[in-house]
């Protein structure tokens, strides 16, 4: 099958970064790190989503991370690195389609849809990048591949349109909360498609995409604030906020900082597509938080997850 979003390389380690290579897996482990770490962010800003709005909330981890991410490069000497002008435009275009947009969609859906559901429609992002391929550069499909979105769209469909234990019965308020999960999602595979040329086509070090990636991101809120004609800051206003700012700066350290800057290296060492697919088992460090935490996981979102993972497999999978 055609590859979507992906270029196949050789082999490559963390060398290049300063680390020795030791399992030859660090793309792929470095990609589910990252996708436990967004499962416990999101299950974090599903409960604080519920006081600050999406697009505050995006730009107040935006710019916590980015200064996060500035200091480290700082630290490390790493900032005055030479980037051709066509992978800084398109690493801040990324920044400004999967951060600035994407993420605020992300956010305004998991306070209508919660954690765990909001998480499964992120599964969407592989075959849409897919799909973006196909549509805007004639590449083809296979039948298998077509097999694989099938299943994923299936699975997801099933799980999401579960009535989820404590969730709101307005239909619309949930039908919002899935526009706004597959618009995010639209939005991550665009903006992972963009990172991933860049960064397989330079030298440039995911620390410093993640930088400029979230740099672009916060810009694009600091003008589509404004815009929104509402009064920001009111969350400010809530009780105990040293309390809501710790569980603020946890999520962001944990979900923004480390895991964009996994995400980043994931894509730096391995195919987009394999990097995309275990990026995507989220929802299943998600129903294991979720257990953890003593919610009940209904055997059907067990088994939608799973078809899905299996359909993102096909996608990517040999011919």
């Amino acid at each position: 099958m055609t590859r979507v979003i992906a270029v196949k390389k050789g082999n490559r380690s963390m060398g290049h970064l300063g680390i020795p290579s030791i399992t030859g897996f660090e793309g792929q482990l470095a990609a589910l790190i990252a996708a436990f770490l967004w499962a416990l962010a999101t299950t974090i800003y599903g409960s604080v989503g519920q006081i600050i709005p999406p697009l505050e909330l995006n730009l107040t981890k935006g710019v916590l991370a980015t200064a996060m991410l500035l200091l480290t490069l700082l630290l490390r000497g790493g900032l005055l690195i030479s980037i051709e002008p066509w992978a800084l435009a398109l690493l801040l275009f990324s920044g400004v389609v999967g951060i600035g947009l994407g993420d605020t969609a992300y956010l305004a859906s998991l306070k209508r849809l919660g954690p765990r559901r909001t998480l499964l429609l992120e599964m969407l992002a592989p075959p849409s990048a897919g799909l973006i391929a196909l549509v805007l550069l004639g590449e083809k499909l296979s039948a298998i591949a077509w097999l694989g979105i099938a299943l994923t769209l299936v699975g997801v469909a099933w799980v999401v349109t579960e009535r989820a234990p404590g969730q709101p019965g307005n239909r619309e308020h949930v039908w919002r909360g899935i526009g706004f999960g597959i618009a995010a999602a639209l939005a991550q595979a665009s903006g992972a498609a963009l990172s991933h040329a860049a960064l397989v086509r330079t030298s440039v070090n995911p620390l410093l995409s993640a930088l400029l990636r979230l740099a672009a991101g916060v810009l694009t809120l600091l003008i589509w604030l404004p815009l929104t004609k509402r009064s920001p800051g009111r969350w400010l206003k809530v009780e105990r906020p040293r309390r809501l700012w710790g569980v603020i700066l946890f999520a962001t350290f944990v979900g923004t900082y480390l895991a964009i800057w996994l995400q980043q290296t994931s894509l730096k060492l391995t195919d987009a597509g394999v990097a995309q697919t275990l990026l995507a088992t989220s929802p299943l460090f998600a129903l294991a938080i979720g257990a953890w935490k003593g919610e009940k996981i209904s055997l059907r979102a067990i088994v939608g997850v799973f078809i899905a993972l299996v359909g993102i497999g096909l996608l990517f999978g040999p011919t």
